[in-house]
């Protein structure tokens, strides 16, 4: 029974090792429609068209994402504020740390 659970617990992890390697990719995918929009002013169409091809769909769907129309245009959406990855995980990141400093000092 132990090895069981043993088993189980491992996979568990590999699986959540390997969805975050895909949204991973769907992070450098978004960045690189980011930099094509800078370039060549057509990122939301790269990224639509890379989330509804079929390796696009298969990446979404590893990396726990439904690729369903409403995430293609929420791709879509984030590609054009043109903001990176990187600085909107971060500046969401620190806004979560500011309002549980503020909670704290509150209570």
């Amino acid at each position: 029974m132990r090895d069981f659970v043993d088993g189980t617990a491992f996979n568990n992890e590999q699986g959540n090792r390997a969805r975050k390697l895909f949204a991973a990719v769907v992070l450098a995918a978004l960045d690189d429609a980011i930099a094509d929009d800078k370039k060549y002013g057509n990122g939301p169409e790269q990224i639509a068209r890379w989330a509804r091809s079929r390796d696009g769909r298969e990446v979404l769907s590893c990396a726990g994402i439904d690729p369903n129309e409403r995430v293609v245009s929420g791709l879509m959406d984030f590609v054009g504020k043109g903001v990176r990855t990187s600085v909107a995980l971060s500046r969401e990141e620190s806004e979560r740390r500011n309002a549980a400093e503020q909670e704290a000092r509150a209570a």
